[in-house]
């Protein structure tokens, strides 16, 4: 890959970062994903996220760590490429991989004003609530708009004939840091085209 975005640190170098941003008096947010093959539920997610404060920090699976969370013929895209991305996103300051099974760890250095996670999570589950919510930080959670998955477009990408049906969200959005939602494809007819050879 090319240039790297500068937008894109290093763990050491986002603890450095979130604790600029705090002393500029910055509300940082923080969110966390696999973000494999973006769709617009993700995107939806991260632009709600980038509301609740100044700057938006996104932790990112790395490649060894979706393995471990989605399984071995994952991700399709490389934490790089991921990376790359999600920094292109006008909602999103700064992206930072992680090679945990969890951002716990990342959680624990950073302490974000604000955790933002999809509202599929119970708040007893979320990753980082305790070590946010004890230094004074909130943990929110996002609504997810049902349609799109990553596991469904994986689906339709290997059987072409299949479509995967999407739901309008809800203001301008779709889904959140993970993947929700799988509906079930539908098959797509192609119209028959008159051919336009004269005889």
């Amino acid at each position: 890959m090319g240039c790297r975005s500068a937008k894109i640190l290093s763990p050491d170098e986002a603890i450095r970062k979130a604790c600029e941003i705090k002393q500029r008096g910055q509300r940082l947010v923080f969110t966390n994903g696999c973000f494999d093959l973006l769709h617009p539920g993700h995107t939806y997610c991260l632009a709600e996220a980038r509301k609740y404060g100044d700057v938006l920090m996104v932790g990112l699976n790395s490649d060894r760590s979706v393995r471990e969370v989605k399984g071995p013929e994952r991700p399709i895209v490389p934490e790089a490429q991921r990376a790359e991305i999600l920094a292109a996103l006008e909602s999103v300051d700064y992206v930072t991989i992680f090679d945990d099974l969890t951002p716990r760890g990342l959680i624990a250095r950073l302490l974000p004003d604000v955790l933002v996670k999809g509202g599929d999570w119970a708040p007893d589950q979320i990753v980082g609530r305790e070590e946010v919510e004890a230094a004074g930080g909130r943990v929110i959670s996002v609504p997810v708009v049902e349609g799109y998955s990553t596991s469904a477009l994986i689906r339709a990408a290997l059987r072409p004939d299949v479509g995967v049906e999407k739901s309008t969200p809800p203001g301008d959005g779709s889904l959140g840091p993970q993947e929700h939602g799988v509906e079930s494809p539908k098959r797509r007819h192609r119209p028959r085209m008159a051919s336009s050879r004269k005889f």
